[in-house]
């Protein structure tokens, strides 16, 4: 079969969905095998960043922003509050609720894991210049956006059994 008519041969253009699949199955292993170290799982990482950045987030609302069921959360952070990350307390405005916070080890395993997320993106967007990657990210944003897709996270919690 001649390169013209072959599938595999396709301009890349063509092939924008394959692409993404591929380095997005390449890229979340990588990041997986680099987190497993501290002894833990993708998942994990998001959820701690939100609880990073919005301390006291209920467990409901942090359903609210994986999507997925309370129940889930419950079993999410069940797994964190063991390993001493985060720390369950009882809200003063709503006795009903929790609110989430970062242990004092849990802030230390964030800068662990910024200095893991930073080696991962050069790692793997290491082959473009700052402009490509820069155009890169905005573009994907904007496939992201075009999607409704909750920005910074990630569709897989509701498929991520433990």
């Amino acid at each position: 079969m001649e390169n013209g008519t072959n599938p595999s041969w396709r301009d890349a253009s063509q092939r924008v969905g394959f692409l993404l699949s591929q380095v997005g199955a390449f890229a979340s292993a990588r990041f997986a095998d680099r987190l497993a170290a501290l002894g833990l799982q993708p998942s994990d990482v998001g959820i701690l960043r939100l609880i990073a950045v919005e301390s006291g987030l209920s467990q409901q609302a942090l359903a609210g922003r994986l999507g997925v069921g309370p129940s889930r959360v419950v079993v999410l952070i069940d797994e964190l509050e063991r390993k001493g990350f985060v720390a369950r307390e009882r809200s003063t405005r709503d006795r009903r609720n929790y609110e989430l916070r970062l242990t004092k080890s849990g802030q230390e395993l964030m800068a662990q894991m910024r200095e893991i997320g930073a080696a991962h993106e050069n790692d793997v967007v290491g082959a473009l210049s700052s402009d490509e990657r820069q155009t890169l990210g905005g573009l994907l944003s904007k496939i992201a956006a075009s999607h409704h897709l909750t920005p910074d996270v990630h569709q897989g919690y509701r498929t991520t059994e433990r």
